[in-house]
């Protein structure tokens, strides 16, 4: 106890007493396992799948969303699909994209991707200027 600590004690003022305490963690904990430290890598999908179907009947899709939920993308071709089947597949898929909280987006007149959660889908910059009616971003007609 100091002579500050003393003046403020006679004072009637307290001071309250922080203690920190510092535990040192062992740098690599042994575990028997030759040495191997306990760094996990992020890179652990080293391959990504993206699976193109070509659906002719609503029965696929079930083959379809388990491949959503296995986590790899499915691009779906509706071109030679009749319109009623394509519209029932797009909703289930569509849904299930959902529940996986995953992403879609149409590509094409007849082409959509879905992906699992952990990719995302990011628009060309010149796509959205097209899609806003910017042709030529360095003048010229709009």
């Amino acid at each position: 106890m100091g002579l500050m600590d003393k003046f403020w004690m006679w004072l009637g003022v307290e001071r309250e007493e922080i203690r920190e305490e510092i535990v040192d963690l062992p740098d690599n904990i042994d575990d028997g396992s030759r040495g191997i430290s306990n760094v996990v890598s992020l890179h652990t999908n080293k391959t990504v799948k993206v699976v193109v179907c070509e659906p002719d009947s609503f029965d696929e899709v079930q083959v379809i969303t388990d491949h959503l939920k296995n986590r790899k993308q499915v691009i779906l071709n509706f071109e030679n699909t009749t319109p009623e089947v394509s519209q029932r597949v797009i909703d289930f898929v569509s849904g299930a994209t959902y529940s996986l909280d995953g992403h879609s987006q149409q590509l094409g007149k007849n082409i959509f991707i879905f992906t699992p959660s952990n990719v995302e889908i990011a628009q060309d910059h010149r796509s959205l200027m097209r899609k806003h009616g910017y042709n030529n971003p360095f003048g010229g007609e709009k």
